[in-house]
């Protein structure tokens, strides 16, 4: 509730009576009485002075809220300047001229202080007798707007009783009446001193640690533990109480607000035809919901699972009749199909999410990460080529980087097709490469998830693995602006902070369950990192351009080699030659004719069955 009403024009005859009150102060105890028609006149010239100087400051245009700062230095230039002018006219002496002024600013303080108190006394409300006892975790910004949303809302289920801050500096502070009880060490017992029931943690921080130190004293201590929202969640409204929400798992790890150059994004995105690919995905639909915020002329969002298409557009429109073109039903292995589509639609903007992704599945089933991951990509890479796309933005991971699996082979591949399509069309064609995505489909957050709902017990592989994570909406916003900075044939490597331990997430997670659960260390898997890596051997983390983005060139890999690979090898050799690819020699042997016809921009590489396609999650 807004306890500020705008400063307006009713508020100048009484400012006007301030003027004449105070030059008849300063008259009357000045050494020297002027006549009463120089009083007069020093009194109407005043107000027509006033009145005219207050026009350009905005003084009476609703421009400032009654009684706040801005409103005061507006207030301060004006009279002082109306002094001067009574000064400079030889219409008051400089005494009476300063006195008057000086005396009229604090009558027209006095006045707005004293309606400012009316108003905050009439709007604040003794709180319910069911409101719950809370602490607030923050004496900043954010918790004194906090805490007048409290005590002034007559609904508020929350009680304020205390404040906690690590401020020495406000030890002693009181705001709207509720005060700060001491720093991060005194947390325990404040909460046995007030009762209190409920923490809310009020303070925006990159860092998660704080958070989840106050969140470790919650727990022992057997509180709930809240959060104000991030500042990119409460962008659309003030904060207050009805902001409030539980703790997530992105905020122990730590939030940020990332610094998106929307400029840049919008001259490669509005107006322009975009297509994605893997649409129904974790990442692809996050990737539709951002970029249709843009403005495209038009969005196509490709994927072969019509569920999931069903699922991106019902998030995008609020509903989903399944009867927009926007929707393109294909499958990547199918050339001729991808082909048609691009033909049909001409794209100029493509970010490719389709892929399989599960890296212990794909060991078992390298044929299918090689139809899928990279003949796929080839496909949308020969048909975007012969429509000439202006921009193409590979989706890669960070398994790519000195790969050891099936996954992170078919995915360097696909950075180093990408990479060839560059030198050889006219668009930009890059990669954008990041680590894992919590909450994505298939992700290790929705395991542990599972398996605490379950009971237990939890599995995780190795008590020391760790690994890159970021939000859906943290990945997608960095690889929208990374497409707008980058060159062709880059990967564009996206900063994911510091590693997480992940035995550390799944204790984190079950801290949140009713009941205790039991750990199982199984040791890692086949094609498993102990820690993940974003860049490959030689590579070099360079940020020319943005602080979160670094950019590495990638070696290009002619596609008759990938074409050349047998779907029907055994998977043990299969396995080899993806490896294999992804090693630069230092000359790459010559293309046969057939095949680099094939590789050609507008020319349809072979077609491989089709058969079932996953989604980058």
């Amino acid at each position: 509730m807004d306890d500020h009403r705008p400063s307006g024009p009713a508020d100048w005859p009484a400012d006007l009576c301030a003027w004449a009150g105070g030059l008849a102060l300063a008259i009357t105890i000045g050494p020297d009485r002027p006549s009463l028609l120089t009083a007069g006149a020093a009194i109407v010239l005043a107000a027509a002075a006033h009145t005219a100087i207050a026009w350009p400051v905005h003084l009476y245009r609703r421009r400032y809220g009654h009684g706040t700062l801005p409103e005061l230095r507006a207030l301060a230039l004006t009279v002082a300047a109306t002094g001067g002018l009574l000064w400079v006219a030889g219409v008051a002496p400089a005494a009476v001229a300063g006195v008057g002024a000086m005396a009229t600013l604090l009558a027209m303080v006095t006045g707005r202080a004293a309606g400012r108190l009316r108003r905050e006394r009439r709007l604040r409300v003794a709180p319910s007798a069911q409101a719950v006892p809370v602490l607030v975790y923050g004496a900043g910004a954010a918790g004194h707007r906090l805490l007048r949303s409290m005590a002034h809302d007559p609904h508020c289920r929350y009680r304020p009783v205390g404040i906690v801050d690590d401020d020495p500096a406000k030890q002693n502070l009181r705001v709207e009446g509720v005060a700060v009880l001491g720093g991060r060490a005194s947390l325990a017992a404040a909460l046995a001193r007030t009762g209190a029931e409920v923490v809310i943690f009020a303070i925006r921080a990159d860092d998660g640690a704080l958070l989840r130190d106050v969140r470790a004293v919650t727990t022992a201590a057997r509180r709930d533990l809240k959060i104000l929202p991030s500042i990119d969640e409460s962008l659309d409204g003030p904060v207050g109480v009805a902001e409030i929400r539980d703790v997530q798992l992105s905020d122990l790890l730590g939030r940020r607000q990332i610094d998106t150059d929307l400029a840049a994004i919008g001259d490669y995105l509005a107006g322009r035809r975009v297509l994605v690919t893997g649409a129904g995905g974790s990442i692809g639909s996050e990737l539709c919901r951002q970029l249709h915020r843009f403005g495209p002329a038009e969005l196509m969002m490709l994927d072969r699972d019509e569920s999931a298409l069903h699922a991106v557009q019902l998030s995008i429109h609020g509903r989903a009749l399944l009867d927009s073109p926007e929707l393109i039903l294909a499958d990547l292995r199918d050339a001729g199909s991808i082909a048609a589509v691009f033909a049909e639609r001409r794209p100029e903007v493509v970010f490719h999410a389709a892929a399989l992704k599960h890296l212990t599945l794909l060991e078992r089933h390298p044929a299918e990460a090689l139809q899928t991951n990279v003949l796929g990509t080839l496909n949308v890479l020969s048909a975007a080529a012969a429509v000439g796309v202006e921009r193409f933005v590979n989706i890669s991971t960070d398994k790519a980087a000195n790969p050891i699996s099936v996954l992170g082979y078919t995915k360097r591949i696909t950075e180093r097709l990408t990479a060839h399509r560059s030198t050889v069309a006219a668009g930009t064609f890059l990669n954008v490469r990041f680590g894992n995505v919590l909450g994505s489909r298939g992700s290790v957050v929705t395991a542990f998830q599972a398996q605490i709902a379950a009971g237990g017990p939890v599995t995780v592989t190795d008590p020391d693995v760790t690994r890159f994570m970021m939000t859906v909406q943290e990945a997608v916003q960095l690889v929208i602006q990374a497409a707008a900075l980058g060159a062709g044939g880059e990967a564009l490597v996206l900063d994911m902070g510091t590693p997480v331990r992940i035995d550390d997430l799944a204790h984190q997670l079950a801290a949140q369950a009713e009941r205790p659960v039991d750990f199982v260390y199984t040791g890692l898997r086949d094609g498993e990192k102990l820690h993940e890596e974003l860049f490959g051997a030689g590579e070099i983390d360079l940020r020319p351009l943005h602080p979160l983005i670094s950019h590495v060139s990638v070696p290009p890999l002619d596609p008759s080699l990938a074409l050349a690979l047998d779907v029907r090898s055994s998977p043990a050799a299969l396995v080899g030659q993806l490896a294999d690819l992804c090693v630069v020699p230092s000359v790459e042997p010559a293309a046969p004719a057939s095949a680099a016809t094939a590789a050609l921009p507008g020319v349809a590489p072979i077609a491989v069955p089709t058969l079932s396609a996953a989604r980058t999650s």
